[in-house]
């Protein structure tokens, strides 16, 4: 379980048969590819618990991959998750079956080229074996409150990261 969520219990609070957690998650890019960075948030029983990393190279997709699967990690028992991301890319692989597609051939996808990202698919693939979680759409810098502070977390990422490594 995550650090604050343990506290949360240490303290004595009850613990459900199935915790229920909100994820909100955002990637952003400097260049694409160029530095990255990665935010989520995560919400359960009125707290929360902002994560955030960076890369001097990669992609925005890579970074949208990356904030899933670092949340996810971050549980540390089986959860219920409500993720919400404003990445069609992350939602639509799960919700229209691209992920379950890619695995039945082989990595490969409907062009039969190898699927882009496959180490970050494969390993929220196995996130996805731990947790039950439902993929959420919502529409990026909008009024969407979790979205927007994702996406302010992972722009200053990326401005530190640059400032820190001289970039």
């Amino acid at each position: 379980m995550v650090e604050w969520l343990h506290e949360v219990f240490e303290r004595g609070g009850a613990i459900l048969a199935i915790t229920e957690v909100d994820i909100y998650t955002d990637g952003a890019c400097s260049g694409n590819p160029g530095v990255g960075a990665w935010a989520a948030i995560l919400s359960f029983g009125g707290n929360e618990k902002e994560l955030v990393g960076a890369v001097e190279h990669t992609t925005n997709n890579r970074m949208e991959l990356s904030a899933v699967i670092e949340a996810l990690a971050a549980l540390k028992f089986p959860c219920k998750v409500n993720l919400y991301s404003d990445s069609a890319y992350v939602v639509n692989a799960i919700n229209q079956d691209w992920l379950e597609n890619w695995k039945r051939r082989n990595w490969k996808n409907a062009a039969n080229q190898p699927v882009s990202n496959q180490d970050l698919w494969q390993a929220l693939d196995q996130q996805l074996h731990i947790h039950d979680v439902t993929f959420i759409k919502v529409k990026g810098h909008d009024s969407h409150v979790y979205n927007n502070r994702c996406d302010e977390l992972a722009v200053r990422a990326v401005r530190n990261f640059k400032e820190e490594h001289g970039l």
